[in-house]
């Protein structure tokens, strides 16, 4: 399996995150969309096998094929174009600009909601018989999960939001990894295989993932969990954008955009480099061929004449 170096990896982000600010809408919201769905039907899928097995590293084990599935076929999540959009801004590449920025956060974030509120439904009329019975185990757990999440939270006021916060740090800090490593290879085994790893982890730990949480949580509404709307805006979807904000880009980009030095730059130095190497080259080919004074004269030329 190949593997692509530290340095190369810097200036792949950067290409990534510089075509993705100039998107257009249509493909922006339908990639988001698509994206949000697959990731949210993994999740459904997790906590199917975590609650009929018994075994939550089962369902973290497996959680990670709809996150697989979905960069493979080159969409997006919000956690994503956190960690890369930035970087083409801080880059200077042509059109990435603050505004590209804000733009493509704001139609990531509306395409992601609208896939992960949709298998929200979908979900939802699964777990009930299209809401004619109560919900099933599977669709209990998940209206326990947002229950948790919210007026659990809130149970601990500041420290409740405080953790939630370092929650979705720590999350993104994993997800955005996750977005990284499918570039370190160019094939594909090698892709998914990186992906895998802190995905799993990220889920098992039960860190705070924006885009899922827009899946469980209106799909625990609309199962009747035991928490207002107002519940999940306040106590789990604004500080979990916040904190997936700070967790990817800090954690992610940034320390690989500096560390592993920025591509424009670096390509600005290394044409530098080159033309000082090509100056010397040239320098050195017209002193190898100017003649040495006395060289090609004749022995009697070159022999002081006598009186």
């Amino acid at each position: 399996m190949s593997y692509i170096k530290p340095a190369e990896l810097a200036t792949r982000m950067v290409d990534a995150g510089a075509y993705k600010l100039q998107l257009s809408t249509r493909d922006t919201l339908i990639r988001a969309f698509m994206g949000a769905a697959l990731l949210t039907i993994a999740a459904a899928f997790a906590v199917t096998v975590s609650t009929q097995t018994g075994q939550p590293l089962l369902g973290a084990v497996l959680f990670p094929v709809g996150f697989v599935m979905l960069y493979l076929l080159g969409y997006d999540l919000l956690t994503g174009v956190f960690t890369l959009g930035p970087l083409a801004v801080l880059d200077r590449r042509p059109g990435a600009t603050f505004g590209a920025l804000m733009r493509n956060w704001g139609l990531v974030f509306l395409g992601n909601f609208g896939g992960a509120f949709l298998v929200a439904i979908l979900m939802a009329v699964y777990f009930t018989y299209g809401f004619s019975t109560a919900p099933s185990a599977v669709g209990e757990a998940i209206s326990e999960i947002g229950h948790g999440r919210t007026v659990g939270y809130a149970d601990h006021g500041a420290a409740g939001m405080l953790t939630l916060f370092i929650r979705g740090v720590l999350c993104n800090w994993m997800v955005s990894t996750g977005v990284v490593l499918a570039m370190v290879s160019d094939s594909t085994i090698g892709k998914i295989v990186a992906m895998w790893l802190p995905i799993m982890l990220f889920f098992y730990m039960g860190f705070e993932h924006s885009i899922v949480n827009m899946f469980l949580f209106p799909s625990g509404l609309l199962m009747g969990a035991d928490f207002t709307v107002w519940d999940y805006v306040v106590w789990n979807e604004l500080p979990t954008v916040v904190g997936n904000l700070v967790g990817g880009l800090l954690f992610v980009g940034l320390p690989i955009y500096y560390t592993h030095g920025r591509p424009k730059a670096r390509a600005a130095r290394e044409a530098r480099r080159t033309e000082r190497r090509s100056r010397v080259e040239v320098v050195t080919t017209a002193a190898a061929e100017e003649p040495v004074q006395g060289l090609g004269t004749s022995a009697a030329e070159r022999e002081p004449s006598r009186v």
